[in-house]
């Protein structure tokens, strides 16, 4: 069994499945109403890991604040198939899904990816195994990295393209797609990271990125193929907006010399209020390694 702390203090979590072992990598996918694609996506990837890779991997469906059956659907899962777990959430936010499952990962690796599985998963192996090899500290998905094939419409061709090039003009950032829902780190490094975003949204990726940059750890980017989900729920305007809030504060933070790296406990950390935050146990049986 392991524990661990979730995101808030107010933000409680249940969970259900899993596996008690020890998992070389645990990918995450955090979901919000995504009863209609899950279970699908959720199979898809399970038959990838067992067709693909003989060393163990756990998938940690993060629900949300779903409004849906989305949480039945990863129960579901996570008693049907192996080293599946469900965890819930009753407050939305991604950055805030993957800060409350990455935090309480004992996988050497960590990982996410959006459950529409837009990022083909050819890619998962570049992604994952430089870094169970110890080369590199950070891996991410690009659909700007010269090799990447993308289908997409115009506008988000824009609005990705623009984006990117606000971080490289006000950030100084020198990694080519920031929001690519495809990504991996060594655990210990995102240990050494994650009390410092400050994000719990979608600029959660940047911020991560951006401070991981400043503290000279390496990034590796892996072009990937890429097909755009017509059902996407993001609202590209509110965050776009959120997301431009977010790089000028780092940017004003950018004057501030940036701390030495540091491993940090992150499991058990004082919550803001000076009391310690409620610790929460996985549950369930152990499942036979993918």
């Amino acid at each position: 069994m392991s524990t661990c702390a979730p995101d808030r203090p107010d933000g409680s979590m249940t969970s259900s499945g899993g596996n008690a072992s020890r998992h070389a990598v645990e990918i995450v996918i955090p979901v919000h109403n995504e009863e209609h694609v899950l279970e699908a996506s959720v199979r898809r990837l399970h038959e990838h890991l067992i067709r693909g890779f003989s060393f163990c991997v756990q998938i940690t469906i993060i629900d949300n604040a779903s409004t849906d059956a989305t949480f039945e659907v990863a129960e579901r899962l996570s008693a049907e198939l192996s080293d599946v777990a469900a965890l819930r959430l009753e407050r939305k936010g991604r950055g805030r899904a993957l800060r409350a499952a990455w935090a309480c990962s004992e996988a050497d690796v960590v990982a996410y990816m959006d459950v529409d599985l837009s990022t083909d998963l050819s890619a998962l192996g570049p992604l994952l195994l430089p870094l169970l090899a110890r080369r590199g500290d950070i891996a991410i998905g690009s659909r700007l990295a010269p090799g990447a094939q993308v289908t997409r419409g115009v506008r988000r061709e824009l609005i990705s393209r623009s984006y990117n090039l606000l971080l490289h003009v006000l950030l100084g950032v020198g990694f080519s797609d920031a929001q690519c829902g495809f990504k991996a780190a060594r655990r210990e490094v995102i240990e050494a990271l994650l009390d410092d975003v400050e994000d719990d949204s979608w600029f959660f990726d940047t911020e991560l990125l951006y401070l991981a940059q400043r503290r000279k750890f390496a990034i590796r980017e892996v072009p990937v193929r890429w097909v755009e989900d017509r059902d996407s729920r993001v609202e590209l305007i509110a965050t776009a907006r959120e997301d431009l809030r977010g790089i000028m504060r780092l940017r004003r933070s950018a004057r501030v010399p940036a701390p030495p790296r540091r491993r940090i406990r992150v499991g058990g950390r004082p919550a803001e209020d000076g009391r310690p935050i409620a610790r929460f146990r996985r549950r369930g049986a152990p499942g036979q390694p993918v």
